[in-house]
C-alpha cells in the first residue's frame, strides 16, 4: 500500500493520527509528518508498519491470479506539465501509450524508469532489504548453475530487458535468469527470460503482481517469482506448465521450477542473514 493509499483509507474511515499510530505501533511524531507530507519518502519498513492500521478488503486476495492494473502509485513523465530543462523536449506533445525505446533512452541515468507499452513509469530507489535480498537469491540461483556446469545466466537488478522485441518496453526486474546466450547483449537482454523474480515494495506491488504479470504470461516467461518482504512470502507462478500459483514463507525452501525443483533457495537462511533490517525504522 503506498502513502497516498493510506491517505485515502484514512479519509474512508475517518482514521486520526492516533488511531494509525496505536494500531500501527508507529510513533505519533513520524505518523503526523509522513501524513501532512513533511516525510516526502518514508522508510519501507515505516510503510510496512503503517499498513497494518489499515484492515484488508474482506474479499481481497493479495496474491494468485490478480489481474490488477493500477499505476497510481508512480509519477509518470511526459504528461505535458513536468519539464525540466532541454532533456524533455522529447516528451513535449507525445501522450503516455506513446512513448518508444527512443525517449527512454534519453532519460538520464538518474532517473530510475521503466517503458511498458509506451508508458513511462518512475522507480523509486530499493530499499536494503529490497536490494539484499535479490542479491541473496542471485548468488544462490548463480552457485548452482555454477556448480552443474550450466549455460543459464543470473543477471542482478537494473539489467534492462526487452521482452516484446519491439521499441515500446523496455523492463528492469530485480532479477532475472536467462538460458539463452543469444539474448544477452552488452546492453541489456532481448527477448523474454527463462524467470524473473521481482522483490515487491508498497509503490511497485500493484504494477508488479497486475501489469507485469500479465506482460511475463504473452512474453512466454517460463517463472515468475514475487518476493513480498512485507508479508514474508513468496509467490511462485510455473507459467511454463500453467499451473496455478504456489505460496511459500520466509521459512521454506523453495524450489526453482525452471531447474525441475533440484535447485531451492533457502529462505530461512536468507532471512536469518537480514532479519536485523526488519526490525529498523
Amino acid at each position: 500500500m503506498t502513502v497516498e493509499e493510506m491517505k485515502k483509507k484514512k479519509t474512508e474511515l475517518g482514521f486520526s493520527c492516533e488511531q494509525i499510530s496505536d494500531r500501527s505501533g508507529v510513533p505519533l511524531g513520524t505518523v503526523q509528518k509522513i501524513f501532512s507530507g513533511i516525510t516526502k519518502r518514508p522508510r519501507y519498513d515505516t510503510i510496512c508498519q503503517l499498513e497494518k492500521a489499515f484492515p484488508m478488503e474482506p474479499d481481497s486476495n493479495p496474491y494468485p491470479g490478480m489481474m490488477e492494473e493500477s499505476v497510481s502509485a508512480y509519477r509518470i513523465y511526459g504528461d505535458g506539465t513536468d519539464h525540466e530543462g532541454d532533456i524533455w523536449k522529447s516528451f513535449r506533445g507525445k501522450k503516455q501509450g506513446e512513448y518508444t525505446l527512443k525517449d527512454y533512452e534519453a532519460i538520464p541515468d538518474e532517473y530510475r524508469v521503466e517503458l511498458i507499452d509506451g508508458v513511462i513509469y518512475d522507480l523509486n530507489t530499493p530499499t536494503t532489504i529490497h536490494q539484499q535480498l535479490a542479491f541473496e537469491i542471485s548468488i544462490r540461483l548463480r552457485e548452482y548453475i555454477r556448480q552443474n556446469k550450466g549455460l543459464c545466466m543470473v543477471l542482478p537488478s537494473q539489467v534492462s530487458v526487452q521482452l516484446d522485441e519491439d521499441d515500446r518496453t523496455m523492463l528492469q526486474p530485480d532479477v532475472v535468469v536467462c538460458c539463452d546466450r543469444d539474448k544477452i547483449l552488452r546492453s541489456h537482454v532481448y527477448g523474454a527470460p527463462d524467470m524473473v523474480i521481482e522483490i515487491l515494495s508498497p509503490s511497485t506491488r500493484k504494477k508488479d503482481m497486475g501489469l507485469k504479470l500479465k506482460k511475463y504470461i504473452t512474453a512466454r516467461v517460463r517463472e515468475y517469482w514475487m518476493v513480498d518482504p512485507d508479508k514474508k512470502k513468496v509467490v511462485v507462478y510455473d507459467l511454463e506448465h500453467n499451473e496455478l500459483p504456489a505460496i511459500y514463507g520466509f521459512e521454506d525452501q523453495v524450489p526453482v521450477n525452471i531447474f525441475a525443483g533440484k535447485c531451492q533457495i533457502d529462505f530461512s537462511e536468507i532471512y536469518s542473514y537480514i532479519e536485523f533490517l526488519f526490525e529498523k525504522e
